[in-house]
């Protein structure tokens, strides 16, 4: 796995900055407490020396005994609890406040990320994969089959491709698991199943990126001729070649010329060459793939690609009726 390096980075620096607000406010409420209450500022010193204590009781450094340190620090802070009440304030009131007391704002927890940076890191990929909006509601769960019904070749068919995406998702390696062709018409569920995909793989720390084959021609654009109107990503360009899995969404939607078809075949054949899989979308057929790109893009395509077929009624035409 391979959580988004520039997600993980920034993600990492605010629980440091977490890590030290939280320390910064104790301190502030420590030297409040020695400010009010006599005596608290040296018994604050006396519990601190412990620790070089039982380290040195550990190593066998001293001439104390490790339960010599230890029941002297048990005293201490029973000593400093009494004090506190005395003064109407709660044993913890100088505590660090961490906003998560299993991994105390560090992030990690006996060597591995803590479910709470986890979690961070998931909706930080969300984000960065450019279809946040769209998990909300498009996920394996909530793709109805019901809506195939109606023929039932096209719902044994339907059902094919949901339970192959599902193992795809289950299965995934990005050195192994090969490229992915949604084809099909409007409404049928592409993006609903590529979406449900890339929420799979990030939930189980992958960096997908999910993009419309307009947007990546976009932010390919601006970074050739400058464009002030930026693409996706602010002309991030390296997660296209980068990422666990890149899923380009409604290709042939966007206006096909020299530069585009260039554009779309220098992506594919660098993540084909760098074993890195893809997952294509798109309402063309296969005739209409041939006459829209270079013979290299359809057999880059039709040969390094699994097809899976879409197919029964518009979905979205159905939903209305309900």
């Amino acid at each position: 796995m391979a959580y988004n390096v520039n997600n993980f980075r920034r993600i990492r620096e605010e629980y440091k900055e977490k890590y030290k607000k939280a320390e910064a406010e104790a301190d502030v409420r420590r030297r409040e407490l020695w400010g009010k209450i006599d005596g608290l500022r040296a018994l604050d010193a006396a519990l601190s020396a412990t620790g070089p204590r039982l380290l040195n009781a550990i190593l066998g450094k001293s001439g104390e005994s490790f339960e010599k340190v230890k029941s002297d620090v048990e005293r201490l802070n029973q000593e400093r609890s009494l004090l506190l009440a005395t003064y109407g304030f709660p044993p913890d009131y100088s505590d660090p406040r961490y906003e998560c007391e299993k991994c105390r704002d560090s992030g990690y927890v006996d060597g591995e990320i803590c479910e709470c940076m986890k979690l961070r890191l998931r909706l930080a990929g969300y984000e960065s994969s450019g279809i946040a909006k769209l998990m909300d509601t498009q996920s394996f769960e909530t793709f109805k089959l019901d809506y195939y019904r109606t023929n039932q070749r096209s719902y044994e068919n339907m059902s094919y491709v949901l339970r192959t995406m599902r193992e795809y998702a289950d299965n995934f390696n990005p050195d192994r698991s090969g490229n992915l062709l949604l084809l099909g018409g409007t409404g049928l569920g592409k993006t609903h199943l590529s979406t449900a995909l890339a929420k799979a793989l990030i939930d189980n720390g992958y960096d997908v990126v999910y993009t419309g084959a307009i947007g990546m021609i976009a932010d390919f654009e601006q970074h050739r001729f400058g464009n002030s109107a930026g693409g996706e990503s602010g002309n991030d360009l390296d997660r296209y070649y980068d990422c666990d899995l890149l899923i380009i969404d409604d290709l042939g939607a966007e206006v096909s010329n020299q530069f585009t078809v260039s554009t779309v075949y220098n992506v594919l054949n660098n993540r084909i060459s760098l074993g890195l899989p893809t997952v294509i979308s798109t309402n063309l057929n296969q005739n209409e793939l041939n006459s829209r790109y270079w013979d290299r893009i359809t057999s880059r395509i039709l040969g390094e690609f699994r097809p899976l077929i879409f197919s029964g009624s518009d979905v979205r035409k159905l939903k209305l009726t309900e």
